[in-house]
């Protein structure tokens, strides 16, 4: 199952990146205008105005918010590291290392998000007490929930779906050298999952897939499980309860029993 674009918009890295193309092309033509003016611009000030054009052009496009400073930083961040003269060895690196982070990112839309130690101790109220179940993360990052639920709730099985492969092979060496037999996490995505065996379905994703997320959870899980989601609500579909988690994104986890 793909995640879809409910808009037919592209991409937001995509989109992103055509904007930065434009932002330099419009500020060339600027330098060229203020050069012939005799007043040509300094290289970090031929920066700031292919940022500030970007961040602007974001937002006439109704970008969300938060790309609009990594727009405005992002030739001046690039001007400033290409000063240091570091080996191209760095940048490679650096490029694998994202890769493997985010690594399924511009897909699916849904970057790596870390639930805090509170949403974990709040998602423990909410477990079956007393009896075996099954839960599975999808999207399960660096596996934390997995291996603090399993703590806490020895009587359950936990499963992790995780398509990045850095945060994959921590997960799997978290579980297997922590010794958290009922644990398992899984390299794959979270479409390729068959909800049904769940007793309890939690995510923290992002609102891209929410809608398309609940469709599935809708169609697989069994009357009477739990599905959760940290932070996203799925438009038009109203909780069935949720709590408030004081920590420091403010998240909130919505509940609805199938």
């Amino acid at each position: 199952m793909r995640v879809p674009k409910p808009d037919g918009r592209l991409p937001p890295p995509v989109l992103a990146l055509l904007l930065q193309i434009t932002a330099v092309a419009v500020a060339a033509f600027a330098q060229y205008v203020a050069a012939r003016a005799g007043h040509a611009l300094s290289l970090l000030s031929f920066a700031f105005l292919c940022g500030a054009i970007a961040a602007l052009l974001s937002h006439l496009l109704k970008m969300d918010t938060w790309w609009l400073p990594i727009q405005f930083v992002f030739v001046p961040a690039l001007v400033a590291t290409l000063s240091l003269s570091l080996s191209p060895t760095v940048f490679l690196v650096a490029f694998l290392i994202m890769l493997a982070v985010y690594w399924s990112t511009f897909r699916t839309q849904v970057p790596l998000y870390l639930s805090s130690n509170k949403v974990w101790q709040a998602l423990e109220t909410r477990l079956p007490a007393g009896q075996p179940f099954a839960f599975v993360d999808l999207g399960s990052g660096i596996g934390g929930v997995l291996t603090h639920l399993a703590q806490t709730h020895p009587l359950g099985r936990y499963h992790g779906v995780e398509s990045a492969p850095l945060p994959f092979l921590w997960s799997w060496l978290r579980i297997k050298f922590g010794r958290h037999a009922q644990c398992t996490v899984r390299w794959g995505s979270l479409w390729d999952c068959d909800l049904s065996q769940y007793d309890v379905v939690f995510a923290y994703l992002s609102p891209v897939p929410m809608e398309a997320l609940w469709n599935k959870a809708r169609q697989e899980m069994r009357p009477g499980t739990l599905f959760i989601s940290n932070t996203f609500a799925v438009p038009e579909h109203p909780p069935q309860e949720s709590i408030a988690v004081e920590d420091l994104h403010n998240s909130t986890l919505y509940l609805w029993r199938m």
